[in-house]
């Protein structure tokens, strides 16, 4: 069982132009998701920060 999945990963024919395409989106989905998610907590908590300052 583990020689068929090392060689099942180890294959890349087939391999095309749409794989990776998908690939990318699905990688661009997460890393926009994980900015704005990030984004909005750390311009809160910079907003704090600069508000106990003054």
């Amino acid at each position: 069982m583990i020689a068929l999945l090392c060689k099942m990963w180890l294959e890349d024919d087939g391999q095309d132009i749409a794989e990776y395409a998908v690939m990318l989106a699905l990688i661009l989905v997460l890393v926009v998701g994980t900015i704005r998610l990030v984004g909005s907590n750390a311009n809160n908590a910079f907003s704090a920060a600069a508000s106990s300052i003054q």
